[in-house]
């Protein structure tokens, strides 16, 4: 578009370097690129900077973020990227976000649309891709995954009959649904108990392995404590709404040992942090980049092939983030049997496929929703033999 961009001596955009984070920003049309972006790589690092400290320069530069690029765009505005040290922010993703968004997301309107962090930087996933596929045993097809409907409102034994439906129709996983927490009602434990009878028995019968992701909820403290007492009752893998908690209580979960299960990541709150706005973060960032080096195993997000109105872009960016720090990706959100074909054409089988009221609101039952599913993958190139895990046509 005839934009001019600003290469800084001695800088090279595309060179990774071990000890920074790279952070891209986008600042709307009608402000000032290189005002903005010095504010910014000067407020969210030093936070001042004139001669008064110049005897303390050596210890204070080592310290300070970078302007490597500006891209301005014609009308104002544009993107900006800026290089901050890791040694600012080294312990945490709380203190990451704090440093490269912070106090001046109050006052500017920015957008980081890209976060590159250095290897090894977090918690790694334990799991992933790999990992869940081995706790299956299944290698060579896309994944399905249902959820419990309603959400709110079934007994801890309800939750055991509909899993068995499922389990036993060939689900391969399923979870609580988000908004259900630990109630005294139908509690987590109860919930699990009940479950776990089924995959055990799904084992006994099928040598199937079918993982429960229950729902972890309460105050930080209490959800490390929740998740070691469910993973020692035979849980075998859970769900955690990370924007709700925070990124830190994803890593305190992922780096203990005492949880040794997959994690599912859900988008619960991402809407107020990926907005179509001039603020806040691009999906990519908030639910690929940061999720896998928090520790995410698997990462749920709204898909365009549901019902949510998001971009090809924006989702196929997400995917691909995901599918780079081998972080299964879980489309969601209004999937349908008729989402699977597309899904599967646009992803590959590198995905879990997940539904809720399509399967649970089901005219024939639980059962029959699940079958269509089964029908949708043998449509697209997938079958299911008996009971045993699927096999791609001509297998």
């Amino acid at each position: 578009m005839g934009s001019q961009v600003y290469r800084f001596k001695g800088q090279n955009l595309l060179k990774a370097r071990d000890l920074i984070i790279r952070v891209t920003y986008r600042f709307p049309a009608g402000t000032d690129l290189a005002k903005l972006a010095r504010m910014v790589a000067v407020g969210q690092s030093a936070g001042t900077w004139s001669p008064k400290y110049e005897d303390r320069k050596d210890r204070l530069s080592g310290h300070m973020a970078e302007i490597i690029d500006l891209v301005p765009h014609e009308s104002g505005g544009g993107l900006a990227v800026i290089d901050y040290p890791v040694s600012n922010c080294p312990d945490s993703t709380g203190s990451l976000l704090t440093a490269i968004m912070g106090k001046y997301s109050m006052a500017i309107p920015m957008k980081v649309i890209d976060l590159v962090l250095p290897e090894g930087y977090g918690v790694p996933p334990a799991f992933g891709i790999d990992g869940i596929r081995r706790s299956l045993g299944v290698f060579d097809r896309p994944l399905l995954m249902a959820i419990f409907k309603p959400s709110l409102g079934l007994t801890a034994s309800e939750h055991g009959e509909i899993f068995r439906e499922a389990a036993f129709s060939g689900i391969d996983l399923m979870k609580d649904d988000e908004i259900l927490p630990d109630i005294p009602e139908c509690s987590a434990l109860d919930r699990l108990t009940t479950v776990r009878t089924v995959v055990d028995e799904i084992w006994r019968t099928q040598k199937r392995r079918v993982l429960y992701a229950v729902n972890l909820s309460g105050r930080a403290d209490e959800i490390l404590r929740k998740a070691r007492v469910l993973v020692s009752e035979g849980a075998n893998a859970l769900l955690l709404n990370v924007l709700s908690y925070g990124y830190p209580v994803l890593e305190a979960l992922a780096a203990d040992p005492l949880v040794n299960v997959p994690i599912f990541c859900h988008p619960a709150l991402s809407g107020v942090f990926t907005g179509p706005s001039d603020h806040g973060f691009s999906s990519r960032v908030v639910l690929g980049t940061l999720m896998a080096h928090a520790g995410g195993d698997a990462v749920l997000f709204p898909t365009r092939f549901g019902n949510f109105p998001v971009s090809p872009e924006e989702e196929s960016d997400l995917v691909d983030t995901l599918h780079r720090s081998s972080v299964f990706p879980v489309p969601s959100g209004g999937v349908t049997p008729l989402s699977v074909l597309p899904l599967c054409q646009t992803y590959g089988k590198e995905i879990i496929i997940n539904a809720g009221t399509a399967i649970m609101d089901h005219p024939e039952g639980v059962s029959a929703g699940v079958g269509a599913f089964v029908t949708a993958l043998s449509d697209a190139g997938w079958k299911q033999e008996s009971a045993l895990p699927f096999q791609k046509r001509g297998d």
